[in-house]
């Protein structure tokens, strides 16, 4: 048991990260479970939904630092070949869009 002020504070730190890390890993493992088992009945439409499921939560996973991205892409790449293979569509990905950018505001001058 650590002494120091900072190593026991550290601990506690790590106690709760180790905690909020392990719901991130369950939540993808019963993802990646559901996949498994919608891929082994051969439902297309269960298919699609829990692919983008799937491909949610390695995102969440790589965001939190949980899995190195690559993990991630291999993953998603695999999962993705089976799905079209079962033959149903793989999830699209969402398109990202851009705000547009503010105009700035001209600076009216005071009359006097």
């Amino acid at each position: 048991m650590p002494i120091i002020k900072s190593a026991i504070k550290r601990v506690r730190q790590t106690k709760s990260a180790t905690a909020r890390n392990n719901v991130v890993r369950r939540r993808l493992k019963d993802s990646q479970r559901q996949l498994d088992a919608a891929l082994a009945s051969g439902s297309k439409k269960d298919l699609t939904a829990f692919m983008s499921k799937l491909q949610s939560q390695l995102d969440t996973a790589v965001k939190k630092n949980i899995l190195h991205k690559n993990n991630a892409a291999r993953t998603k790449r695999r999962y993705s070949a089976l799905v079209k293979e079962a033959g149903a569509k793989p999830a699209a990905a969402a398109k990202k869009t851009k705000k547009p950018a503010k105009k700035p505001v001209a600076k009216s001058k005071k009359q006097t």
